[in-house]
C-alpha cells in the first residue's frame, strides 16, 4: 500500500503575506513544497527538492516578518514556533538585540506507512536509535513509529517533544501521532529533565525522543534504558562512526576508553597492550542509519558492531530498502571503503609504521620543498579519517581548534612544530625518516610508557602528592593521561618539546 500524506500546507500558505503566498499557490509541484525562506533586505525564496525559486522581485521589509510572525505562536528557547494542530516549523534568525531578522517556513508532513522498512525492529522491544542527515526523514519516521507502538500495538507510549515538531504545536496534539501523549519541553536544556519526569510519572512502555544531543540527555537516556523501557530515538550523525567519533554522545553506544591488556591478552589478540574498547553495554540495541528515505543501512547489534569498528574488522551491514510497491528487499554490505564516512575507523594504538600526515596550519609546498632536498617520500592525505598522523604548529595547537580535538579524541597522533622555519621541517622529517617509537608505536616502548603511568597512579594512591614522567611525544602522553583519568586522578604536560612530560597528581 503506498504511503499516505498529510501537511495541512493550507495553514502554513495562510500564515505568509499574499504577494509571497500567490506565487507559491501557481507552482504545478506545490505537493512538494520544503519550505519558505525570509530574510530582511533579501528576495524571498520557495525550496523544492532540486530547485529554487524567487517569489517576489521585492526585497523582505520588516512588515513582512511581522506579518507572518503574528500569525504563529510564540517562539521558544531554541527560536523555533509553529501553527497550532499543524506540523509546520517556522524557525527564526535574529540580531545581536535580539529582533527577529529573518524566518525559515519549513512544512511538517505526516507521513503513513514510512517505518514498513523496520517495522520487525521496533516492534521486537529493542532500543532503537535512528541516525542521518538533517532533512532526511529522521522526524517523519519517529513520528510514525509512535503511533504504531500506540495504536497497533497497544503500548503506553509517551513523545518528549522538544520544540513540538514531532507532535506539532499548540496543547492538543496533532492526530499524526496516533493514541500516543506527548510532554512539552518549557527549554531546551530541559529536555534531559523532562525525560526522566516522563518515566517516573507517566509509566510509560516506551520514550520517543528527537535530537538527543546533549552528555545529559544521551545520560537521561541510558537512565531510562536501564529501567526496562523501550527508547525510540534519533542524534545528530549520519552513520555509527560519526556517533563513535562524537565524546557527548558515544555513551549512547557504551562509550570508549584506553585499556591496558595482560601480555597473553595482546598476544591473543595480536595488538599491542594499549587498545581502545567499549566501556558499557549500549544504551541502543540498535543503530538505523537513514541513508534515503527508502533506503537504511541495520546495525541489528550494537555491541558486536561498535567492537568490530574498535578492532579494524570490516563489519557486514544490513541493507534494506523499500519500492514503489512497499516490497521490502534486504541485503548484505560490506563498508564501503571508497566513501569517506565509511572508510574511517577509530585507530587503536596500533597504527601504520609509516603514517599519512594530515596538515593543519602548515605550508604544504615548504614542507614538500625540504622533503625533496632531504629525499624523503611524504605521504600526505586531504582528509583527517585517513591520516595516521595530524601536524601542526604551535599557535595552532595552543588555540585547540575542532581538527585537533578530534585528532586526540581518536588518538591520533599530533606532531607540533614550534614554527615554519627548514630547520624544524628538517628535524620532523628527520625523526619521520628514522620512524622513531612515538610514529612506529614500538611496542617495547609504548608499553614502558603505559606501565610507568600505572606505577605513578599506584605511587600517588598511595601517599604521594605527585609523580613526574619521563618525557614523552604527544601521542604517548594523551595514553598516559587516560590512565590517570580512568584512576580518578589529575594529570597535566610540563617543559617544551622535546623533554614535555606528564605529570600525576591528586585534586
Amino acid at each position: 500500500m503506498p504511503n499516505q500524506i498529510t501537511d495541512d500546507l493550507g495553514a502554513l500558505l495562510d500564515m505568509l503575506p499574499p504577494e509571497i503566498r500567490r506565487p507559491l499557490g501557481q507552482q504545478t509541484d506545490l505537493a512538494q513544497l520544503l519550505e519558505v525562506v525570509m530574510d530582511l533586505g533579501r528576495v524571498p525564496e520557495a525550496r523544492f527538492p532540486g530547485r529554487e525559486i524567487i517569489l517576489r522581485p521585492e526585497e523582505i521589509s520588516e512588515e513582512d516578518i511581522d506579518y507572518v510572525t503574528a500569525r504563529v505562536s510564540a517562539f521558544g528557547g531554541d527560536n523555533r514556533a509553529g501553527i497550532e494542530r499543524t506540523l509546520h516549523r517556522i524557525s527564526a534568525i535574529r540580531n545581536r538585540k535580539g529582533k527577529i531578522i529573518g524566518l525559515t517556513c519549513r512544512v511538517g508532513r505526516a507521513v503513513f506507512g514510512t517505518i514498513k522498512i523496520i517495522e520487525d525492529l521496533i516492534q521486537s522491544g529493542s532500543s532503537v536509535l535512528l541516525l542521518g542527515r538533517p532533512g532526511v526523514g529522521k522526524t517523519t519516521m519517529l513520528r510514525e513509529v509512535a503511533r504504531v507502538l500506540a495504536d497497533d500495538l497497544k503500548k503506553r507510549v509517551v513523545i518528549v517533544d522538544t520544540s513540538n515538531e514531532i507532535a506539532g504545536d499548540g496543547d492538543i496534539p496533532h492526530p499524526a501521532i496516533g493514541r500516543a501523549r506527548r510532554m512539552q519541553v518549557s527549554e531546551p536544556d530541559r529536555q534531559h529533565a523532562v525525560m526522566i519526569e516522563a518515566v517516573e510519572n507517566h509509566m510509560p512502555e516506551v520514550i520517543v525522543i528527537d535530537e538527543i544531543g546533549t552528555e545529559l540527555e544521551a545520560l537521561a537516556a541510558r537512565t531510562i534504558a536501564e529501567r526496562g523501557v523501550q527508547l525510540v530515538g534519533t542524534a545528530h550523525g549520519n552513520t555509527l562512526e560519526n556517533l563513535m567519533q562524537n565524546p557527548t554522545l558515544a555513551d549512547l553506544i557504551g562509550g570508549i576508553q584506553a585499556v591496558t591488556l595482560g601480555d597473553e591478552e595482546a598476544r591473543r589478540r595480536g595488538t599491542q597492550k594499549t587498545v581502545l574498547e567499549r566501556k558499557a553495554p549500549p544504551t541502543f540495541d540498535i543503530i538505523v542509519e537513514i541513508q534515503e528515505r527508502d533506503r537504511v543501512a541495520v546495525h541489528g547489534n550494537t555491541s558486536e558492531a561498535v567492537d568490530a569498528i574498535l578492532r579494524g574488522i570490516p563489519e557486514a551491514t544490513e541493507i534494506r530498502s523499500i519500492d514503489d510497491n512497499g516490497l521490502v528487499t534486504t541485503t548484505s554490505a560490506q563498508p564501503d571503503t571508497d566513501h569517506p564516512e565509511r572508510a574511517h575507523r577509530l585507530p587503536s594504538p596500533a597504527a601504520a609504521d609509516t603514517p599519512r600526515l594530515y596538515l593543519f596550519g602548515i605550508n604544504r609546498s615548504r614542507l614538500e620543498q625540504v622533503a625533496e632536498e632531504m629525499r624523503v617520500s611524504l605521504n600526505i592525505t586531504e582528509r583527517l579519517s585517513d591520516a595516521g598522523m595530524l601536524v601542526t604548529s604551535k599557535n595552532y595547537f595552543r588555540r585547540r581548534p575542532q581538527r585537533i580535538r578530534d585528532a586526540e579524541a581518536h588518538n591520533l597522533p599530533v606532531y607540533v612544530l614550534k614554527s615554519h622555519t627548514p630547520a624544524q621541517f628538517r628535524q620532523f622529517l628527520g625523526m619521520l625518516s628514522r620512524r622513531e617509537p612515538e610514529i612506529a608505536q614500538e611496542s617495547g616502548a609504548l608499553d614502558q610508557a603505559i606501565m610507568e603511568a600505572e606505577e605513578a597512579v599506584h605511587r600517588v594512591k598511595s601517599g604521594n602528592d605527585k609523580v613526574e614522567l619521563s618525557p614523552q611525544g604527544a601521542y604517548i602522553r594523551r595514553l598516559q593521561h587516560l590512565v590517570a583519568e580512568r584512576a580518578n586522578l589529575k594529570s597535566g604536560s610540563e617543559g617544551r618539546e622535546p623533554n614535555r612530560r606528564v605529570n600525576i597528581f591528586k585534586e
